[in-house]
């Protein structure tokens, strides 16, 4: 997924603020569920949401502003009730890694319990 850094991502010192990185990441592990199928609004509407319970970030150089991104999603684990996606965010123009972290997602139901993946999740992961 691309992703054009506007002059409203970055910080006083004129590059991507961190925490914008969260995101940009957001964004690409939904469109990585659409690329295979998934609608995140449709496993929400049939009872699975999944929030995130750990990441990790490692800010390895500076977006700035116009810079075009690419956004990487990979799967690293799958469990019972989560699954964990490796994420890095590269420049467009020299393939420079800026970017790299892991993020935990659990799967949850009503009243925030924990539940097995869905199917239709676990066929994609």
């Amino acid at each position: 997924m691309q992703i054009r850094v506007y002059y409203e991502d970055t910080d006083a010192g004129g590059v991507v603020y961190h925490a914008n990185y969260l995101g940009f990441f957001e964004r690409a592990r939904t469109e990585f569920l659409r690329e295979k199928g998934l609608s995140v609004k449709e496993l929400h509407e049939e009872g699975s949401i999944f929030p995130v319970v750990r990441l990790e970030i490692d800010y390895r150089a500076p977006a700035v502003l116009d810079d075009l991104l690419n956004i990487e999603t990979e799967i690293v684990e799958v469990g019972r009730t989560s699954f964990t996606l490796g994420q890095r965010a590269r420049r467009v123009a020299d393939g420079k890694l800026l970017v790299e972290g892991k993020v935990t997602l659990v799967c949850v139901g009503p009243g925030m319990k924990a539940k097995r993946l869905p199917e239709a999740l676990l066929d994609v992961l």
